[in-house]
C-alpha cells in the first residue's frame, strides 16, 4: 500500500512539473509579446510626436519514470514524500491558485523548497564499521564549511540579489514615468509654441522603450529569482550539515566521508 501511495505522489509531482513547464512557456511567450507591443506603441507615439512637429505601430518526462527502490517503505516514507511535494508547491506557487511570488520583497531570503529535516533512523549498511565515517576532525571541517557558506557564498549571493532587486525597482518605476513624460509631450503638441513638447515626447518615448526592454526583455526579475534559488541551495547544504552534526548517534547520520565527497563535488571551488 505504501508503494502504491508513493507512486501516486510521484504522478502528482509529475503533473505539477508539467504544469509549471507549460505555464513557464506561456509566461515567456506572453512576456516577449507584451514587451514588443509596449515598445512598438511607445516608439510609434514618439515617432508621431516628431512627425507632428515637422508638419506645424511536451515530450514525455523520462526522468520521472524511474523505478522506486525503497526497500520496505513505511507510512513515514509516504508522509515525507508528500511533505516534500507540498513544500515545493509552497516555494514556487502557480498564479492559477491565487498566490504568487512577491516581486519586490522587503528582505532577501533563500528560497526554501524542502520540509524541515527529520531523522530517518537509518542504520549503517553492512560493512560500515566504526563511527560511520565521522570523527572530531571531520566535524570541525564541516563546521568550518558552514561558516564559509554563510560568509562567502550566501553573503555574495545576498549582495547580488539586493543589487538586482534595487535595479529592478528602478526600472519598474522609470518605465511608467518616462512613458508619462512622453504622453505629456504628445498632449502638449500644438498647445504651446515651443520645442520642449517635441523633445519630451521623442526622448521620453525612446528612453521608455529602452527601460521596458531592459526590464522585461532582460528578465531582471528572473535573475533575482535565480539568485534566490541559489541561496536556497546553499541554505539546504547548511541545514543538512548542521542536521548531521547535531545528531549524537553517528549511526543515524549520513556517512561522513560520503557527505564530504558530495560537498566538494557540488562546490569544487571551496
Amino acid at each position: 500500500m505504501e508503494v502504491v501511495k508513493l507512486h501516486l505522489i510521484m504522478e502528482i509531482a509529475t503533473d505539477r512539473l508539467e504544469m509549471h513547464k507549460n505555464v513557464g512557456i506561456q509566461r515567456d511567450n506572453w512576456n516577449h509579446l507584451l514587451t514588443t507591443l509596449i515598445n512598438m506603441i511607445t516608439l510609434s507615439a514618439a515617432t508621431m510626436a516628431g512627425v507632428a512637429a515637422i508638419g506645424s505601430g511536451g515530450a514525455p518526462l523520462v526522468a520521472m519514470k524511474n523505478n522506486l527502490t525503497l526497500g520496505n517503505p513505511t507510512e513515514n516514507d509516504v508522509n515525507e514524500a508528500m511533505e516534500k511535494v507540498l513544500a515545493l508547491d509552497k516555494a514556487y506557487p502557480l498564479p492559477l491558485l491565487g498566490s504568487m511570488l512577491e516581486k519586490f520583497p522587503q528582505t532577501v531570503e533563500p528560497e526554501v523548497w524542502w520540509p524541515p529535516l527529520k531523522q530517518r533512523y537509518r542504520r549503517t549498511e553492512e560493512g560500515m564499521k566504526g563511527n560511520n565515517g565521522w570523527d572530531a576532525r571531520l566535524e570541525m571541517e564541516m563546521k568550518e564549511i558552514v561558516q564559509v557558506l554563510k560568509k562567502k557564498d550566501m553573503g555574495e549571493y545576498i549582495r547580488l540579489s539586493k543589487i538586482v532587486l534595487s535595479f529592478n525597482k528602478i526600472l519598474a518605476v522609470s518605465g511608467p514615468v518616462l512613458t508619462g513624460f512622453a504622453a505629456l509631450g504628445c498632449a502638449c503638441l500644438g498647445c504651446v509654441n515651443a520645442s520642449w513638447p517635441v523633445m519630451l515626447g521623442v526622448i521620453g518615448g525612446a528612453l521608455a522603450s529602452v527601460v521596458n526592454t531592459l526590464e522585461h526583455g532582460g528578465q531582471v526579475g528572473m535573475v533575482f529569482e535565480l539568485y534566490r534559488a541559489a541561496l536556497g541551495f546553499f541554505k539546504l547544504m547548511e541545514e543538512s550539515i548542521e542536521h548531521n552534526i547535531n545528531e549524537q548517534d553517528t549511526d543515524k547520520r549520513e556517512n561522513g566521508e560520503l557527505a564530504l565527497l558530495i560537498f566538494f563535488t557540488l562546490v569544487p571551488e571551496q
